[in-house]
């Protein structure tokens, strides 16, 4: 016969195996919104500042067009904004010391491996910051894919901090007070190429 203790040690054993099922979903579910958290923040993070530099991968006409705005330059290369790298990879095959600047450290970690798969390791670099904290004086040729809300920040920047005859390459949007040397491409492909030169009134700062 089953008496009354028997049925409440019973209904206690079960209330304990719920209670450690309980913890285990907690600690996974817990576990899983961390590591989400982790993934997301680098894409979510530069939506949450002022000037937003989106990762919108170049396009192959856009990255001939900056291949021939290069034609005949040489020195070190940065590419502001580097994304996935392509564009860093690609002057690096034309022989220049391309450096990368990337927020996202999922991105910079991709660029490097398939730089070091590719062979271009010793030739390439990428960094992980804030393009806004990074001195672009060593670089002969700088390319940026701008958002039209940057670009005049950008240009204070460049008037700064490049070195006269320093050849800077905007795609999408153009600097706008300098004028710039040539275009290359049409549409949402040009790209705006400015040779640095400070005695001309509108590099004045």
């Amino acid at each position: 016969m089953t008496t009354l203790e028997g049925i409440e040690g019973f209904s206690h054993k079960k209330d304990v195996k719920l209670s450690s099922t309980g913890k285990i979903l907690i600690g996974i579910t817990g576990g899983v919104a961390v590591a989400l958290t982790v993934i997301s923040a680098p894409f979510i993070s530069p939506a949450l500042r002022k000037i937003c530099l989106p990762y919108v991968p170049a396009t192959t006409s856009q990255i001939e067009n900056i291949l021939i705005a290069l034609k005949g330059k040489t020195g070190k290369l940065v590419d502001l904004g580097s994304g996935d790298g392509r564009i860093v990879l690609e002057a690096a095959k034309h022989n220049f010391i391309s450096h990368g600047v990337e927020l996202n450290p999922w991105l910079v970690m991709y660029s490097k491996i398939v730089a070091f798969r590719k062979g271009y390791a010793k030739n390439t670099k990428f960094f992980q910051k804030d393009l806004w904290k990074f001195d672009l004086s060593p670089y002969d040729n700088i390319v940026i894919f701008g958002v039209e809300q940057m670009m005049t920040d950008l240009e204070r920047k460049i008037k700064a901090e490049c070195a006269n005859g320093s050849n800077v390459i905007a795609c999408r949007f153009p600097l706008p007070n300098i004028v710039p040397a040539r275009t290359v491409g049409s549409g949402i492909d040009t790209v705006w190429v400015y040779e640095i030169d400070r005695k001309e009134k509108s590099y004045a700062s």
